[in-house]
């Protein structure tokens, strides 16, 4: 008898943790856990179009990858095969529309001066607008390089790269220098 009156809170008390466990997890709606997905959400900010991205496309990560890897290995035709007839360029500094073979000779200047260059990527992201009319590359990464003077030195990257017809027609970089 002393057995059951034992087993029985025991019981009780697990399949209490268990409901407690699994089935509190969904909320109602308007609860603080609950994303808000429609025009509801009280922003502290206003903007023109709030919540606007999809998940995008891969065959547009697959562009952005492939040119940065191809620039990485200092293969340069090989990266300007996925860039537009003109780019955007924004960088810290150069804010400019460029022809692709103006952009192409300033990636093979600033890749002659370097011994190596690796970047180590830590992820990505591809999205397109509810409207479908951009489509946007995010790219994170460490880039290490040694130069021809054995100096060594490294970033934090951001890409934002807008693609349009399966080409790269603006390029920002956003740079943080590692110490």
């Amino acid at each position: 008898m002393k057995t059951k009156k034992l087993l029985l809170p025991g019981v009780l008390s697990f399949a209490l943790a268990i409901t407690t466990m699994y089935g509190c997890k969904e909320k109602t709606a308007g609860t603080q856990d609950t994303p808000a997905s429609d025009s509801t959400a009280q922003y502290p900010y206003t903007i023109k179009h709030p919540d606007n991205w999809e998940a995008g496309n891969t065959a547009n990560t697959l562009i952005a990858l492939k040119s940065l890897k191809a620039w990485e290995a200092g293969k340069m035709d090989e990266s300007m095969k996925y860039f537009g007839d003109s780019i955007l360029l924004q960088f810290d500094g150069p804010d400019k529309k460029l022809p692709k073979d103006s952009l192409k000779a300033m990636f093979v200047s600033d890749w002659s001066s370097y011994k190596t260059v690796k970047v180590k990527m830590q992820d990505w992201e591809s999205v397109i607008s509810k409207d479908k009319s951009e489509e946007w590359v995010t790219l994170w990464y460490r880039q290490v390089w040694e130069t021809k003077k054995e100096v060594k030195d490294s970033l934090d990257v951001t890409n934002d790269l807008l693609i349009k017809d399966g080409k790269i027609t603006r390029l920002s970089e956003y740079t943080r220098k590692l110490h």
